[in-house]
Formats: structure tokens, sequence, C-alpha cells
């Protein structure tokens, strides 16, 4: 019993192992190309139709529902995608991608709760915040997907700080500092992806 337990977690170790130094194919150009959308969308309605908007750090809400349906929408593609792409080891590589991106979207959460509850004044520069930690994702995620995805990364890092820079005058939220670029971020992401794709596809 030992032995068929010993190597079946050599077997694991094994498929973990091939999964990590496999490009992930799961995530798809359809559901982050709709967050991308979506968050262009939600800047423009809040800045036409929600002015006093960057005065209410309720604001933010919006910006919260926004994401979690851009999780869910992603998480549903990504877990069929990679089923269908790497067969047996799509259990592996879905759990290799989490790993890589989970600790970013943790960070993310605890320093909004954080920021929200000790310094309410400061909601403003959430945008850019989240998008610096969103980099990181990017960044610990380079290593198996395509190598322009760096490039995605370099982006979200620049737009943070240039979204700090800009919301610091008047110290508000402002909607274009979420929907700018996570709104193009994502669009170059999902760009990325389809153009990987119909290479594997001609080879």
């Amino acid at each position: 019993m030992k032995d068929i337990q010993r190597a079946l977690s050599e077997i694991h170790s094994i498929r973990s192992q091939v999964a990590r130094g496999t490009q992930f194919r799961g995530y798809g150009p359809t559901s982050i190309a709709f967050s991308g959308v979506l968050a262009l969308l939600v800047a423009f309605c809040q800045v036409k139709w929600a002015s006093h908007a960057q005065h209410d750090p309720m604001a933010l809400l919006v910006w919260v529902g926004t994401a979690a349906v851009s999780v869910a929408s992603s998480g549903v593609e990504t877990f069929a995608r990679a089923r269908r792409v790497h067969f047996g080891l799509a259990q592996e590589m879905l759990q290799s991608a989490v790993e890589q991106f989970l600790p970013a979207l943790v960070v993310g959460v605890l320093l909004t709760a954080v920021l929200i509850r000790v310094a309410p004044s400061d909601v403003w520069m959430l945008p850019g915040l989240w998008e610096v930690v969103f980099s990181l994702g990017v960044f610990a995620s380079c290593r198996f997907l395509p190598r322009p995805i760096f490039a995605v990364g370099v982006w979200y890092l620049a737009a943070g700080l240039c979204s700090i820079v800009a919301a610091s005058g008047a110290k508000v939220f402002l909607p274009w500092t979420m929907g700018v670029p996570f709104g193009v971020g994502q669009l170059l992401v999902a760009a990325v992806l389809r153009l990987c794709e119909e290479k594997i596809e001609q080879t």
C-alpha cells in the first residue's frame, strides 16, 4: 500500500512539474475582451450619468461588482477551455495558473479593505494601487503565457503609477483611471491570446 501511495505521489509530482513547464492556453480571449469592454463602459457611464461619483467613495462598489462579473466570466471560460485544450493535465494547469495570480488578487482585496477601514479619504489611490498589484500578477504569470504578455504587465504598472499621479491633485476617485487602464489592458491580453491561437492553428 505504501508503495502504491508513493508511486501516486510521484506521478502527481511529475504531472505538476509538466504543468508548470507548459504554456497555459486556458485563458480565453472572448471573456477577457468582454471584461475590457465592460471596464470602459462602466467608466463611461460613471462620467456621463454619475458625475458626482468622483466624490463618492461608494462608487468603488460599482468597480468591485464589475471586477466580480469579469472574474466570474473569465473563470467559466478558463475552466472550460483548460479541460478541452489540456485534456488530462487540466487540473494541474488550472492549479498552476491560480497559484501564479491568486496572491495578487488576495493582496488587492486586503489592501482595499484596509484602506477603506483606516483611511477612507485616500480611496482615490485605489485604482492606481489595483493596477500596480494587477501588474505583479501578470508578471508572475508571464513564464507560462505568451511572451508579449510581459508588455501588458508593463502597461498595468505604468498605468497604475500614472493613475495615482493624475488623481493626486484633486485627490478624488476618477472613473477613467479605472476604465482606461483595465479596458485597454484586458483588450491587449485578448489580442495577444487570439494572435497566439491563430499561430497555433496555422502550424
